[in-house]
């Protein structure tokens, strides 16, 4: 079974933290513990400013606060490499506080943003049902403003033609 799957069934599953082998390791069901001095310890989360778990973390005599716990499970379990705002940890379900490994995905951070707005008729970012002309509408949103992108019979080629202008960018 995948780590995804047993998290889901509360099986809890450990791996060393990227950086910090031998010294602590996360849970696909989010906990994060010491392996200090051969004596096993479970860390206590606390919640930052934004409302996501975290821990702080020591190595080397230096501490690492605010490490954020889904990033830590996405490291280990999803071989996340955190770089800046290009691809992010998501949480499926929206709650912060669920870091367990099947509730986390890493898309980008222009997906993120826009993921949990209201998107109208389309399933697809950059994507809108046009009422009067009674086709799809693409366009891409680019510096405060917004692109035209056309209009299309199929919402899939619509959403093809919003991809294809984000790769321009």
């Amino acid at each position: 079974m995948n780590a995804r799957l047993l998290s889901r069934l509360g099986i809890e599953l450990w791996k060393d933290i990227p950086k910090f082998e031998g010294m602590y390791q996360v849970s696909n069901l989010g906990n994060v513990r010491s392996l200090k001095l051969n004596k096993i310890k479970v860390l206590k989360k606390s919640i930052n400013s934004n409302g996501r778990h975290r821990v702080n973390l020591c190595k080397n005599g230096k501490r690492f606060s605010n490490c954020k716990i889904s990033q830590l499970v996405a490291m280990a379990f999803l071989n996340h490499k955190p770089c800046g705002h290009k691809t992010v940890v998501d949480h499926i379900d929206n709650n912060k506080e669920n870091d367990k490994l099947y509730n986390l995905q890493l898309i980008s951070n222009r997906e993120n943003t826009v993921k949990d707005t209201l998107r109208g008729s389309s399933k697809y970012v950059g994507v809108c049902w046009h009422k009067r002309i009674k086709k799809w509408r693409a366009y891409i949103h680019i510096k405060g403003k917004n692109k035209h992108l056309g209009y299309f019979e199929d919402e899939k080629e619509a959403a093809q033609a919003y991809k294809n202008e984000l790769k321009k960018i």
